[in-house]
């Protein structure tokens, strides 16, 4: 038996050992269509950092199952933004991984599709068996696919995966909830729909789970918001092997270099002080480009010393229930409830609360949101809604101003501009500025959100 298929050490069970020795594991977000190019890329980043695991990010025409197009791409020579990991023989898949996966690096492959069972099925011939995603999450920001063909492919995905256990295997599936747009979603509704998911795979037999939050505008409230997943997580996920995972801000990211790295140690320190165990990082070309390996490199490395730096105690579950009686708790508490109130099925439940716009995920357009949902920044930073529409947070939240276009296009840069400040300190937040000192906003142009 080769060490290739050699069953390595589980993803889930890698970073609990690191979380146990103080260690923050750091992970790009790394796809190149190239194989020649994908190896390079794993082999860097297994040097880049200790601990660290290693992605392969999957090409857009193989997340929407396009097949033909990815093949005619590649025998035409024309780039794709990812590995098409159906379209490349198992041979060719081996051999990026050959000596390059083992105990001390495992490989995580990320996706963003809302029709997975081609990719989770290429990924467990090639003895792999951590992804992630989700049937919301990996549905409403990524196109128009129904949301009932989302919830029933990621239940047969989740089924497959499940499965593997019968082999010895420990799959590790990864939510993608609390990443929803990205950007100006109230960290309420991304910490429930990161617990629903989680919920969703663990229902479906699955027992190695993390639970994913993006940093958001207010370092407090991302704390409150990582603090109450944690507790979610332990009030619904009894014999499961969990943990947080963060990703650096993943909205507009600031232009300079100053401030780019400045937003990265950031999000370090709060993974840390928070008791996330995984921190997914983005690299100093994030404004403008898709970031090269050695960029990624930097990145990994730079986060892995910011998070050395910062060394709390570890938290228990008493300590999650102290410091998640907060805002952002009551919030997602309120919201999750809501939702298992609807079905004992979770998959109809999620269909039924996205019907009745008891989630409703603001200024996303996919057919199946109900879109009443608006959400503003406040002078401190904070995410807060100024709209709630249908969702059941009358008795716990409250209202802001809401949002014009100019408003928009301020909220959107927010942590752009705070972060390419370069005259003021990293910890003071700036006000929003005036709508009036900008005249129009013809449109606005956002960055693409991969997983």
């Amino acid at each position: 038996m080769t060490a290739l298929h050699q069953r390595p050490l589980s993803f889930g069970r890698f970073v609990a050992e690191a979380q146990a020795r103080g260690a923050l594991v750091v992970q790009p977000r790394m796809g190149f269509c190239d194989p020649a190019r994908m190896r390079a890329g794993l082999l860097a980043t297994k040097t880049a950092a200790d601990p660290v695991v290693g992605t392969v990010t999957i090409d857009s025409y193989t997340r929407v199952g396009d097949e033909p197009s990815a093949v005619r791409a590649l025998n035409s020579g024309v780039p794709l933004n990812g590995f098409p990991i159906t379209s490349y023989s198992p041979h060719t898949s081996h051999w990026i991984l050959d000596g390059v996966r083992d105990a001390g690096f495992p490989v995580q492959i990320r996706h963003g599709s809302a029709r997975p069972q081609g990719i989770v099925a290429a990924l467990a011939l090639l003895g792999l068996d951590a992804t992630e995603g989700g049937p919301v999450s990996y549905c409403l920001p990524y196109g128009r696919t129904p949301l009932l063909d989302s919830v029933r492919n990621w239940q047969e995905s989740c089924d497959f995966l499940a499965g593997l256990r019968a082999t010895g295997a420990e799959p590790h599936l990864e939510t993608f909830g609390g990443c929803m747009l990205g950007q100006l979603c109230p960290p309420g509704l991304l910490v429930a729909i990161s617990a629903l998911e989680a919920l969703f795979f663990h229902r479906a037999g699955l027992r190695s789970i993390s639970l994913s939050y993006a940093q958001q505008t207010s370092a407090e409230q991302d704390r409150e918001a990582v603090h109450a997943l944690r507790r979610l997580a332990g009030e619904l996920l009894p014999d499961t092997d969990w943990h947080i995972v963060l990703y650096t801000y993943m909205g507009l990211y600031p232009k300079t270099r100053r401030g780019s790295l400045d937003l990265l140690e950031r999000s370090a320190e709060l993974a840390v002080e928070t008791g996330a165990a995984r921190l997914i990082v983005k690299t100093t070309a994030e404004s403008h480009r898709i970031p090269t390996i050695e960029e990624n490199v930097q990145a990994l490395r730079v986060a892995s010393r910011a998070a050395a730096r910062h060394r709390p105690h570890a938290l228990s579950p008493a300590d999650d229930l102290v410091l998640a009686d907060n805002p952002v708790y009551a919030e997602a508490r309120a919201l999750v409830d809501a939702v298992l109130d609807l079905d004992d099925d979770l998959g109809q439940a999620l269909l039924k609360a996205f019907a009745r716009g008891h989630l409703d995920v603001p200024y996303c357009l996919h057919p199946d949101n109900a879109g009443r949902t608006r959400s503003h920044i406040d002078r401190s930073g904070r995410l807060g809604w100024s709209e709630i529409g249908s969702m059941p947070l009358g008795h716990v939240s409250g209202r802001g101003r809401r949002l014009t276009a100019a408003g928009l296009y301020d909220a959107l840069s927010f942590v752009q501009r705070r972060h390419d400040q370069t005259d003021l300190p990293a910890a003071r937040t700036p006000s929003l500025p005036s709508a009036a000192r900008r005249p129009s906003v013809h449109r606005q142009h956002t960055q693409e959100v991969a997983p």
